[in-house]
């Protein structure tokens, strides 16, 4: 019954695609009515005669994960072994042995440095749970793998308490001024300024960050990588970046200054990352804040609003049309909020990766 269930919904989810049926209001509703189904990765085969299709997530610690695998002092809620042993979600995750399924035709590499720093690896396997705590990558990985031929690498370079308006700066941002709510006007610096700010008419005292650090720092690693190639996909000739996948904003969001360029930001970081990687037909998938509601005002609500913008269905840019996708967290969130790691539940990361990775799917679709 199990295996006819799965097939059906594969079938479903192809005709689906095919059809144009694909939209992200779709895909929000079957994230955050139920786990999403998908075949047991085990019998697929990548075809190695085409390039490694390699996605690029980047952001800051929601990106890196924090939803445990296991209870913790005999909590099973929240869990991700919980959620699917107990709670018959995300089924196409365990075998009939009760083992974690892996994806032999998707690589999951994360790599991680503070800056400019040393590179460390910490994931360079098929992609399968293991560890401690899962990101969004898991869902991810099996929807992205699921729908290519190809193969596929899941390339995550990022480390946590990152703004996007100061460490994860591109080259090109520009500097600004701002008058904060108690009349206190601010400098801001652009691409390679320091400090992240000082007084309007005194002296910026220069300190060994520079805006936009970071930024260079996880490319630099990312393209290390991908020099790399057979040491991160073995037998793997040549890829192509697909994609990028975007988790951020709980820096910015402590900011008035920051979370007020959130939009510009945002847009420059879409165009500099397919400069940077020279990929100008990436897709561009980035996800709200699960705690942040529409209608919320503030420093939340310009990130928000900001990350709407860019949608390529609903947003305020054009040239996104078919190439970028915002994912709305809230409905799939099960609690917490950004700062706290959603209390480490890992329902919430499967649930918001899977939603990333359905919405990149439906990009890469061709037009019927």
């Amino acid at each position: 019954m199990i295996s006819i269930l799965k097939t059906a919904m594969k079938q479903r989810w192809s005709t689906m695609l095919k059809s144009g049926l694909f939209c992200l209001s779709t895909l929000l509703g079957s994230a955050a009515n139920g786990p999403d189904t998908l075949p047991d990765p085990a019998d697929r085969i990548a075809d190695m005669s085409k390039p490694v299709q390699v996605f690029i997530l980047l952001g800051q610690s929601n990106m890196l994960g924090f939803g445990k695998i296991d209870p913790v002092k005999g909590k099973n809620d929240g869990s991700l072994s919980h959620a699917v042993k107990s709670k018959g979600m995300y089924p196409y995750l365990m075998n009939d042995e009760d083992q974690w399924t892996v994806c032999h035709d998707v690589r999951n590499v994360r790599v991680m440095g503070s800056g400019l720093g040393g590179m460390r690896v910490f994931n360079n396997e098929w992609m399968t749970v293991k560890g401690r705590a899962i990101g969004p990558e898991i869902g991810i990985g099996y929807h992205v793998g699921n729908a290519i031929e190809a193969p596929v690498m899941i390339l995550k370079s990022c480390i946590g308490n990152r703004a996007l308006g100061w460490d994860l700066l591109p080259p090109g941002g520009e500097g600004y001024e701002f008058t904060d709510s108690k009349g206190v006007t601010w400098m801001h610096p652009g691409y390679k300024g320091t400090p992240e700010r000082w007084k309007k008419g005194t002296e910026p005292k220069k300190i060994k960050w520079y805006a936009g650090m970071q930024y260079d720092g996880d490319v630099a690693r990312t393209k290390k990588v991908l020099k790399e190639l057979d040491t991160y996909y073995p037998g793997a000739k040549s890829y192509e970046v697909a994609g990028f996948f975007w988790w951020q904003g709980d820096r910015d969001r402590r900011s008035e200054a920051l979370s007020s360029r959130y939009e510009k930001n945002l847009v420059h970081l879409i165009k500099q990352l397919r400069k940077d990687f020279e990929a100008p037909n990436a897709k561009f998938v980035c996800a709200t804040l699960g705690q942040t509601q529409k209608g919320a005002t503030g420093n939340e609500g310009q990130i928000l609003d900001a990350m709407f913008s860019v949608d390529g269905h609903s947003g305020n840019y054009p040239e996104f049309r078919g190439n970028v996708a915002t994912v709305y967290s809230h409905p799939l969130s099960k609690g917490g909020s950004s700062g706290g790691h959603y209390d480490g539940n890992a329902e919430t990361y499967m649930n918001i990766g899977e939603a990333m990775g359905r919405a990149m799917v439906g990009l890469l679709q061709p037009k019927q």
